[in-house]
């Protein structure tokens, strides 16, 4: 098996289901695209509700001192959050975007950018992501993100019904972030503890609501600044299992 064919595999399944999407969504009317992106918003929070329910498992909850559960998620996103807005996060990741959009050509009006932040941030949020990623760099499969490509296949062609080409831009996030896991799955293994990969997931789907909210136009929030919170995760809930729990 080559070390990377499922991430390989999930970058192509994200171009052509963009492609597809383009395809049928220029053939829609402006109402029918805003009814898509509401649709769109409302299976992101719904999918955020999913992420979420490992906070509420026993061994979640067992892993960590008691009353640390709510306050885990709570400090990883403060300190995400704050380390993603002093390095302007949101902003660089709008710029990655427009600049993809010149060199696509893609009208400045359009919703380019906003079909590449929201989809990027779609695509690597989730177990799947990594713990897939994980096990292609050791060597034990790609079923994982087999199944994943086939999810953000129909979820492309959704989001480009919609937003366009900046869906199939998100492929190279995709590509960088799910390439660095199976790297760190390839170099050591295994690194992490369920409740680790638990307290990402619960982060993460935090982010897909964050994200809801936005395709719904209820609230713009800086989900780029809150990245960062991702890494913090897991390592603050290990600093509070290790020497509080």
């Amino acid at each position: 098996m080559i070390i990377g064919l499922g991430t390989l595999i999930n970058v192509l399944t994200i171009i052509a289901g963009s492609a597809v999407g383009v395809l049928a969504g220029s053939r829609l009317s402006t109402k029918t695209r805003e009814l898509i992106t509401d649709i769109l918003g409302l299976i992101t929070i719904l999918a955020a509700a999913s992420a979420v329910i490992p906070m509420f498992s026993s061994q979640f909850s067992q892993s960590l001192p008691k009353g640390w559960t709510l306050l885990s998620i709570l400090g990883s996103l403060l300190i995400g959050g704050l380390i993603g807005s002093a390095l302007k996060l949101e902003i660089r990741l709008e710029n990655v975007g427009e600049n993809l959009r010149n060199r696509f050509g893609a009208n400045k009006e359009g919703t380019f950018v906003e079909g590449f932040v929201s989809s990027s941030l779609l695509f690597v949020i989730g177990p799947l992501a990594i713990l897939g990623s994980i096990s292609d760099g050791m060597g034990t499969g790609i079923d994982q993100l087999s199944l994943k490509s086939i999810l953000d296949f129909f979820a492309a062609i959704a989001f480009a019904a919609s937003l366009g080409w900046g869906v199939a831009a998100s492929s190279i996030p995709v590509g960088i972030y799910q390439g660095i896991w199976t790297v760190i799955g390839f170099a050591l293994g295994s690194i992490l503890a369920q409740y680790q990969i638990d307290a990402m997931t619960i982060v993460g789907g935090l982010m897909l609501l964050s994200i809801g909210l936005r395709l719904l136009r209820i609230k713009e929030i800086a989900v780029g600044n809150l990245l960062p919170a991702l890494a913090i995760a897991p390592v603050f809930v290990y600093v509070l299992n290790s020497f509080l729990g």
